[in-house]
């Protein structure tokens, strides 16, 4: 069966450990646990003959006036039974596994509600929900009286009594020791007595936190999400797969050995985790401030082992970036190209020719920004890059806006929303917009976007989405909630990209906005501080980083392929649960 053939590998996944347990619960009070042991001891009395016996004892107890007798329930009819039992076992409701004695079922095996005011430091012991929610019987918030316990006798628990949560938090359970000191329970409480001759309380609790029943507990609960309660004529009718006492308590260990493996299997794995994460956070931190070439090359080798999670691999793409733009992914590439031109020629390259363009009246004359002092520098470049300002390689930075609903059209320039930018790329068929060409010429003139063209939402959170204007359609336009970069030097486009997409800017830049909302204003956008590289080694990271994020997509890929076989695995045990479609052939 698919569980227990891949009963390690689906353990190996923290989130799977909850479903597991509930797998194996459904199991167990199928019988499909302990099909074997049936074999091996077919001498087992069958809980029908046993049932005979204390139904006899029933009758003898009501003759002799010291047991009431109950309204005779209609006979199960097999049709509503939710699945097939072994023989040796019986389908019993729930009231025919309470004790022989009496039960209050009018005056409620649920508690009283208890005012404040009834509460004193020592007395008698309340039991409230939260030991029930929490398996925790020996918790105690509240006590009362022995003259206000007279009153509440009604109420009384004691050892080998369960608990039941039945208001609110419903279905949990919890078991009384022997130790336990006598008290009271409250009104979000039910109590239970089982005849012991029928079930244990090991089992009951078993079988009760299995899904079977637990799925009847909330579709028979009643009220609101907050006042949900189960009533007691609703408990009376459930039904519940009973076996023999000796199996029962075979089933409870079997539960309980294969609870510790997954346990011990979920602890070793989240230690496995927790390692790899540790790794990966110490060796991503050692690129940035140790020897970056040994490491980085020590971990190139190791991708696939330690970046095995997707928050890991989110880690490494921001490590990746943050390498990049700070020059570390390149050491080699200067090492051996030591005559390449420094990025300094080329912004007074660029610098000139923004001169010429404002001469010609081609671009706006714009205020220039003072230059930065060496205190609000972030980090030291290599020697061939030097920094500079957005707008210094970037004319005319601003925002688009928003036309009137007219103007908006079938067909036309394409328009673009900050809900167009995903995954860092342009999805122009998400909630696609067009506007009308002659007001994109004219009155949206000051945003016309052309391919090349490198955009940032400048509205969050969250902040950081970048794009790069691809060449789908000629001219393109946006809204006020992005900003736009058109570098003079065309192919600085890849690096403008690469270092907006790092985020490292938004560590020191200031921003505007309400409650709950960061915003970058287009005057920020303009004072950004870029790390310019030369263009030659600009080539170089960018197709050093694409190519490392084609493997962190890779990697993603890996990781989501084995979720998808996790949860194919999964899908596959919870069908062989339900639809009963394989027996149980090895524990």
């Amino acid at each position: 069966m698919q569980l227990l053939e891949h009963f390690n590998e689906l353990s190996l996944h923290p989130k799977n450990a909850k479903e597991l347990k509930g797998l194996i619960l459904q199991l167990a009070v199928e019988g499909k646990l302990t099909s074997n042991w049936r074999t091996n001891y077919p001498i087992v009395e069958s809980i029908v003959s046993l049932i005979k016996v204390i139904e006899s004892e029933k009758t003898k107890l009501i003759e002799e006036k010291k047991m009431k007798k109950q309204k005779e329930l209609p006979p199960l009819d097999k049709s509503d039974l939710p699945f097939e039992i072994p023989g040796t076992w019986q389908w019993l409701r729930w009231v025919d596994l309470l004790g022989l004695v009496e039960y209050p079922m009018k005056r409620g095996p649920f508690g009283s509600a208890l005012r404040k005011d009834f509460f004193v430091e020592n007395g008698i012991k309340v039991f409230e929900q939260y030991n029930a929610i929490n398996d925790d019987p020996h918790w105690c918030r509240y006590r009362v009286t022995e003259e206000k316990y007279q009153e509440l006798k009604a109420f009384t628990t004691g050892p080998g009594d369960l608990l039941v949560s039945c208001s609110g938090t419903l279905g949990r359970i919890c078991s009384l020791p022997d130790e336990t000191e006598l008290g009271i329970i409250n009104q979000a409480l039910l109590k239970i007595n089982l005849n012991n001759r029928l079930v244990s309380n090991e089992y009951f609790i078993l079988m009760f936190r299995s899904y079977f029943i637990q799925s009847k507990i909330y579709s028979s609960a009643m009220g609101s999400a907050i006042t949900n309660m189960v009533g007691v004529q609703e408990l009376k009718q459930f039904v519940m797969p009973i076996p023999p006492l000796e199996e029962q308590k075979a089933i409870v260990e079997v539960v309980n050995q294969l609870f510790t493996e997954v346990d011990q299997l979920e602890t070793l794995t989240k230690t496995r985790i927790q390692l790899k994460e540790d790794f990966a956070t110490s060796a991503l931190r050692q690129l940035s401030t140790g020897n970056t070439i040994t490491e980085w090359a020590f971990l190139k080798e190791h991708f696939s082992t330690f970046f095995t999670e997707k928050s890991n691999i989110k880690k490494l793409r921001e490590s990746i970036l943050q390498l990049a733009v700070q020059g570390k992914l390149t050491a080699n590439f200067r090492a051996e190209n030591p005559t390449i031109s420094p990025a300094s020629e080329l912004l007074e390259r660029i610098k000139k020719e923004k001169e010429q363009l404002i001469e010609q009246k081609k671009i706006k004359y714009e205020k220039m920004i003072p230059h930065f002092k060496d205190s609000e520098i972030p980090f030291s470049l290599p020697q061939s890059w030097v920094w500079c300002r957005m707008q210094d390689v970037c004319p005319n930075i601003s925002s688009g806006s928003t036309p009137p609903n007219p103007y908006f059209k079938e067909s036309g320039v394409p328009y673009l929303k900050v809900y167009n930018i995903r995954n860092q790329k342009i999805d122009f068929n998400y909630k696609k917009q067009y506007v009308d060409a002659d007001y994109h010429n004219t009155k949206l003139k000051r945003s016309i976007l052309i391919p090349g063209d490198v955009i940032m939402n400048i509205v969050g959170p969250p902040l950081g989405k970048i794009a790069i204007i691809p060449d789908d359609f000629e001219e393109w336009n946006c809204n006020q909630a992005i900003s736009f970069f058109q570098p003079l030097e065309r192919k600085l486009t890849g690096w403008l990209y690469t270092f907006l997409c790092a985020g490292t800017f938004l560590d020191h830049i200031e921003l505007i906005g309400t409650a709950g909302q960061d915003n970058i204003s287009v005057t920020k956008s303009k004072t950004i501080m870029l790390p310019l590289p030369p263009l030659e080694e600009q080539k170089v990271i960018v197709e050093k980083v694409n190519a490392l994020m084609a493997l962190c997509d890779e990697l993603e890929a890996a990781v989501e392929m084995s979720k998808t076989t996790q949860e194919k695995w999964m899908a596959s045990s919870l069908r062989e649960v339900f639809e009963g479609t394989n027996e149980l052939e090895k524990v």
